[in-house]
């Protein structure tokens, strides 16, 4: 089982944490490709737009009569065929959000903290106890750590503790995230990750939880398999 050292505020070394060989042992990039797609779709705004005939300035009226001018018939000024004109098939507001299987996402989140890990960009502290809500200090908190370039924090809540958020808010390249929303796309876009000790031993959990489900599920024989897909139809029927 490997471990990893854990270090208080001041850069010094306090102690070691095991990490399950299960949440921290491989890396599938196809699966964190395809969580990290599906989390910047889903941010996407989707605002775009373009004005159709309906849309689009100009009168409503018939520029001639259909017969006997010896040009074009035409119902509108506003028609596509004419510059000023809607436009067709154009983009319109939507969502780019779909659906991503929470076996999945669990999957990615395990292969991007092994990422991580086998990277040396993952730091473990004991607690963030930052005692007056200050820039600066917390700058110079994270040169004793030894922390450079753009930064991920994890904290079990963020919110109950409001000396880190203020301390670390205007820092640039820094984000400050609580543990149960900690994303792969957080961890593979920040440089060095530093996990609070409670966060990551709760993220851990539930991702071990995960894991065994996974593991168990899959080692069931095939009959086995057969007979509960059976009894749920028939529980349906």
């Amino acid at each position: 089982m490997a471990s990893i050292d854990i270090y208080n505020l001041s850069g010094a070394k306090v102690g070691t944490m095991d990490l399950a060989e299960e949440v921290f042992g491989a890396v599938n990039e196809d699966l964190l490709w395809e969580a990290i797609r599906h989390y910047r779709a889903s941010e996407r705004a989707g605002t775009h737009a373009t004005k159709n005939r309906w849309r689009v300035s100009g009168s409503g009226k018939k520029l001639w009569k259909q017969k006997g001018t010896g040009r074009a018939r035409i119902g509108s000024i506003r028609s596509p065929l004419w510059r000023h004109g809607g436009t067709v098939h154009g983009p319109q507001p939507r969502s780019y959000d779909y659906a991503f299987p929470r076996k999945k996402l669990l999957g990615a989140l395990r292969s991007a903290l092994a990422a991580k890990l086998a990277d040396g960009k993952l730091m473990v502290v004991k607690s963030f106890e930052v005692k007056e809500p200050k820039t600066k200090l917390f700058r110079e908190t994270l040169d004793k750590l030894k922390v450079d370039g753009t930064t991920l924090l994890v904290e079990i809540s963020a919110q109950e503790n409001r000396n880190l958020e203020l301390s670390s808010r205007n820092i640039e390249g820094l984000e400050l995230v609580r543990g149960n929303e900690v994303h792969p796309y957080h961890l593979m876009r920040y440089n060095q990750v530093v996990f609070a000790q409670p966060a990551l031993e709760k993220l851990q959990d539930s991702l071990r939880k995960s894991a065994a489900k996974r593991q168990h599920a899959a080692a069931k024989p095939t009959s086995e398999k057969k007979t509960a897909r059976r009894s749920r139809k028939a529980e349906v029927a």
